[in-house]
């Protein structure tokens, strides 16, 4: 794992999104994620939705140092317009924005996204500051690691606080 940039706090804006939902065990469960982001871009692409400035993005809500593993949940996202309408099991809504612990990093494969989050939670508490449960923790891809030359991720790790 590599640092891109130190964990720093910034203030991120709303996004609506369209998304679908898991419940279960999702650590290092690479499948599930593939599966997902499957569904959600099936349902973009014959709809053209997927631009330049399409951010994909998983959205978490529990701690699973805390939650037991099935009851997880997971929400794989992708921004979209207000207008969008969704059907299905692509649901949408608005992901608050606020005050969030940023962090860039560049993982070599899946085993390291647990690592990345154990390093943001420790600068959370070099710098006493407190995370805000009540709000989305998540993680926006910045590139598909199936066209970096090392498969490596690309990600910006985001974490509320209060």
């Amino acid at each position: 794992m590599e640092l891109i940039n130190e964990p720093e706090i910034t203030e991120l804006e709303e996004r609506t999104v369209a998304y679908v939902s898991f419940v279960g065990n999702y650590v290092g469960n690479v499948e599930v994620f593939a599966e997902l982001f499957g569904k959600l871009g099936s349902w973009a692409g014959p709809k053209q939705l997927m631009g330049p400035n399409t951010l994909f993005m998983s959205a978490y809500y529990d701690d699973p140092g805390v939650t037991p593993p099935e009851e997880l949940k997971l929400e794989a996202c992708m921004t979209i317009d207000d207008d969008v309408e969704v059907e299905g099991e692509i649901r949408n809504q608005k992901l608050p924005g606020g005050k969030y612990v940023v962090m860039r990093a560049e993982l070599t494969g899946a085993e390291e996204y647990g690592p990345a989050w154990e390093k943001i939670v420790e600068w959370l508490m070099q710098n006493n500051l407190e995370m805000d449960m009540s709000r989305a923790s998540y993680e926006i891809y910045l590139n598909d690691p199936e066209q970096h030359p090392e498969k490596h991720h690309i990600l910006d790790i985001c974490m509320p606080v209060k």
